[in-house]
């Protein structure tokens, strides 16, 4: 299952126009709101802390192994512009083709929740260390501008929406299924002879992460086509419901 490197802004001194805090702190309830929906996707995750920076960000990633290292920051116009600025921009680095791919799916599925479609766009970078530097595909996204009263009201108001909308992209970079959010709940597998198969994705022929004995407790995070998004030990992967007893 993949992993990702989850990196909030840690600007606190880039103040939203609206009053509502940093844009460290709101970038911070942003990634709040998307660990529902990794959970029940199974995409696993770790994520820097307020105290950290960029650079140390990186640095923490890249002593570790990640599927992507996404990037969440809002924009700051120049002075002689600011508050007249708005827009989304999905930065990568220009020979990483993976980032690239990844910056396009971003983009084209917040059109479809930006006011402002046609100012949803890509653009590669080598300037910014949070794509240039790490070891592994990676997407700084700059949701909005905030420094336009406009761009700050709609990151508010919409955390939620625009989490699900970069968990849809990440599922739909790893080539996996959208899967709501449940409840969790405890299971129990239940299997006549041998093991039930903790698989890679949601499909027979998925790669086997671990297999599960008669009696193992697991815990179940989301549902899709007869699959559960598993948690077992310290492995997560998709497992058939038929086996798992509430």
């Amino acid at each position: 299952m993949p992993i990702i490197y989850l990196s909030p802004s840690t600007q606190e001194g880039n103040m939203y126009v609206t009053g509502s805090g940093s844009e460290e702190y709101n970038m911070n309830r942003l990634a709040d709101a998307m660990v529902p929906y990794l959970v029940s996707n199974g995409i696993q995750y770790k994520r820097n802390t307020p105290e950290m920076t960029a650079a140390s960000s990186i640095r923490q990633a890249n002593e570790g192994w990640y599927d992507f290292y996404l990037a969440l920051h809002s924009n700051g116009a120049a002075p002689e512009n600011y508050g007249n600025v708005r827009g989304i921009i999905a930065f990568y680095y220009p020979t990483s083709s993976s980032g690239q791919r990844a910056a396009e799916i971003f983009a084209r599925n917040l059109r479809d929740i930006y006011p402002l479609p046609n100012l949803v766009v890509t653009r590669a970078t080598t300037s910014l260390g949070e794509v240039r530097d790490p070891h592994f595909p990676s997407v700084l996204l700059e949701l909005g501008y905030h420094d336009n009263y406009q761009d700050a009201a709609w990151v508010e108001n919409h955390f939620t929406q625009i989490a699900q909308n970069i968990v849809l992209s990440l599922t739909e970079y790893f080539g996996l299924p959208f899967i709501w959010p449940i409840d969790p709940y405890d299971a129990t597998v239940r299997v006549g002879s041998g093991t039930l198969n903790l698989r890679s994705r949601p499909d027979p022929n998925g790669t086997v992460i671990a297999s599960m004995p008669n009696g193992a407790n697991v815990r179940v995070f989301g549902k899709w086509n007869g699959w559960g998004v598993v948690h077992y030990g310290n492995f997560v992967g998709y497992a058939a419901l038929e086996y798992l007893q509430a």
